[in-house]
């Protein structure tokens, strides 16, 4: 893929992946399971979690205008997601009620992970 190509997709990839974070609240009702942790006892937590992924959202957003402005938040979002996943991914593999993480949100933040880093171009091509 070119790095014309690329750069139009990583525009459109981080508006897409900011309107999910930004909609990860209601996400949580349409699939409780694959997105609520602790049975959604954790409910305080999970809304804090929420407001921390709009707030990613919104500046996802912004930085589709112009990404090679944004690399850290980009490489943020990535390494986050990486490290996010792996917790979520022990946590859930060891505790049953837990399992439906397995198939919603660890898969999700790894591919999310996945493309921005295979979107985002070496530094040294950045404008």
């Amino acid at each position: 893929m070119s790095s014309a190509v690329k750069a139009k997709f990583l525009k459109h990839t981080l508006v897409a992946f900011g309107i999910v974070c930004f909609l990860l609240y209601p996400l949580a009702w349409i699939w409780p399971a694959g997105w609520v942790w602790h049975g959604g006892e954790g409910v305080y937590y999970f809304q804090m979690i929420a407001g921390l992924y709009a707030v990613l959202g919104v500046f996802l957003i912004i930085a589709s205008r112009n990404p090679e402005r944004h690399r850290s938040l980009i490489w943020f979002t990535i390494i986050s997601c990486i490290a996010h996943a792996a917790i979520m991914f022990v946590q859930a593999s060891f505790s049953h009620h837990e399992r439906g993480h397995l198939i919603g949100d660890v898969p999700a933040l790894l591919i999310t992970a996945f493309v921005l880093w295979y979107l985002l171009p070496p530094e040294n091509q950045a404008a």
